[in-house]
Order: C-alpha cells, then sequence, then structure tokens
C-alpha cells in the first residue's frame, strides 16, 4: 500500500536540520536522511510502514509504504515539524540577545512530532549516564537484533516491537553493550509501552513515565520533545546543558540545574527549544578536566 500526501512548508523551513535529531547520528538503521530526503521506518497503530518525505518544487512530498502507509502519511506533517508553531518565541527571545539572533538565524527550524513514545524512550534510557558514541552503538545493537524489514523500498529495519522486548531477559542486552540498570528500566518501559502511547500530552506520559523507576526528568524530556514536539522539555540531570546554558545566558563556565532553570524561567514553553538554538548555534561552555571515557559492557 503507498499513500502520498502534498504538504506547503511556511516560509524559510528548514527541513534536514528540523528533521535530524529523529535519527541518531552517522547511522540509524531505522532511518536515513540523504539527498533523496528523509526515510524513517515505525510502527504504527495500523501496522508496519515506512515514511518518505522529500522536498518538491517549494512543496513537502509525503509517501507512506505498508500497512500503516494511510497513518504516517496523516503524521507526515507533524513529523516534519509542520504543527510547530513557534508562537511568541520572537518576543522572549527579545529578552535575551544571543537567544534572540539565535531565534532569527534558525527562525526556519521546526520541532517534529512523531506521535510514538517508545521508540523515543528506548533512545533515551539507552543514552542513560554513557557517552553518545557508546548509546548510538548499542542502539544500533539493539534495533539490527531486534527489528524486522520495514515496508518499502529503502532497505530499513522496523523499531524494536515493545512486546518482544519486554520478553527479553536483561543478559541477552549485555552483548549490545547494555548492563543490567538501564536494560530493567527499558524492560519495564516495554511491559507498558501500550499505556505511554495511548498518553494524550507529553505532560500525562511524563508522569506516567517518570513513576517508572530508572526513568526520571531527563529521560522524560528526551523522549516527549520529540514524541510530542514539546518545545518546553528541559533536560534536567544532563551533564552539558546547564553548564551551556549558564555560559550562554550568564558568561559563569558551570551551572547546575537550579540555575539552568532559573536563567531559562524567561523562556517559559519554549526552555527546551532554547537549549536545541543553543546547541545549533554551536554554543558550550570552557571545559575542564579529563573526558567521560568510552566503556564496552559486552566485555563486562
Amino acid at each position: 500500500m503507498e499513500v502520498v500526501r502534498r504538504l506547503r512548508p511556511p516560509e524559510r523551513y528548514a527541513f534536514a536540520v528540523s528533521v535530524r535529531p529523529l535519527l541518531v547520528p552517522k547511522h540509524d538503521p531505522c532511518g536515513r536522511l540523504g539527498e533523496d530526503g528523509l526515510w524513517l521506518a515505525m510502527r504504527t497503530p495500523a501496522g508496519p510502514a515506512s515514511l518518505h518525505l522529500a522536498r518538491a518544487a517549494g512543496e513537502l512530498i509525503a509517501t507512506g509504504h505498508g500497512p500503516g502507509a494511510e497513518w504516517a502519511a496523516d503524521r507526515a506533517d507533524a513529523i516534519a515539524g509542520l504543527r510547530d508553531d513557534p508562537g511568541d518565541l520572537p518576543t522572549l527571545a527579545a529578552r535575551h540577545p544571543l537567544v534572540a539572533r539565535l531565534a532569527k538565524t534558525f527562525s526556519g527550524v521546526r520541532l517534529p512530532a512523531t506521535g510514538q513514545v517508545f521508540p523515543r524512550l528506548l533512545r533515551a534510557v539507552l543514552e542513560q549516564k554513557v557517552t553518545g558514541k557508546e548509546a548510538h552503538r548499542s542502539y544500533r545493537a539493539v534495533c539490527r537484533h531486534f527489528g524486522e524489514p520495514a515496508p518499502g523500498p529503502a532497505g530499513l529495519l522496523l523499531p524494536p516491537d515493545p512486546a518482544v522486548v519486554a520478553a527479553t531477559a536483561y543478559w541477552e542486552f549485555h552483548p549490545f553493550g547494555v548492563e543490567q540498570r538501564r536494560t530493567e528500566t527499558l524492560l519495564r518501559a516495554a511491559r507498558v509501552a501500550d499505556r505511554l502511547e495511548r498518553c494524550a500530552d507529553a505532560a500525562e506520559a511524563t508522569t506516567r513515565m517518570t513513576a517508572l523507576p530508572g526513568i526520571g526528568p531527563w529521560t522524560a524530556a528526551e523522549t516527549v520533545r520529540y514524541a510530542y514536539g514539546d518545545p518546553d522539555a528541559v533536560s534536567v540531570g544532563d551533564f552539558h546543558i546547564p553548564n551551556t546554558v549558564a555560559w550562554a545566558l550568564a558568561g559563569e563556565p558551570r551551572g547546575t540545574d537550579a540555575r539552568m532553570l532559573e536563567l531559562l524561567e524567561p523562556f517559559r514553553g519554549h526552555r527546551g527549544r532554547v537549549c536545541g538554538l543553543l546547541a545549533l548555534g554551536g554554543i558550550q561552555a570552557p571545559k575542564f578536566g579529563p573526558r567521560m571515557p568510552l566503556r564496552s559492557f559486552a566485555r563486562f
């Protein structure tokens, strides 16, 4: 089955920058972004699907493949970030010159909303307390192990089925570089994935997720930011972001979560978006001390 939908992006819409966060860097078994556009595999309520988004003559052509093609095509504008409305961001951004400049520079960037919680939650759990390289390596291994071929010609894998993940013993994740603590958190989330997918909004999903042992504000924010397109989701507990915010907004080389939230308060409603703008602008606090080492739990 194939379903095609034509979308009209806003002026200055930055397609690649907007959708890139939906994929892990370098290689994602469940998606691809290239000259031919974005390919994304998904498990929809109607069945497996893959979605292709491509620019063409000022339009965005969305093509859904597979049993879930209609669901994917109907959701395409949200996945592309076209339902995201920055609203009063320019007014709020004017409260700080750097934020104002970045908001203008990246005014074409929109926040995607996939409408799917578990795939993003899986990635967020794997990213807990490890380096990005470690997490992404584990994510690829997990997807290759649990993934099934997705519909369409892109050769993608479907994201892992929560029911299959939930039925897996924790030690089977060790070869993927995932230790018992993160694995058990992931298994708990997989067991209630259906309930998580039925949440009405980011607030309800955050409440349900953080009620699970092993899932805190950081993991919930990393999930709802792209599952629901929540522009206010702040990753409290992040290793870098408090320092980045403190440096960018107050010239302080180090910051706590409390200080970060204090500095972001004038931008409430768009606090997560402001953090994203700082990242897009390449803003980083001064670095001190050794880097976090890379580890391999598969060898433990």
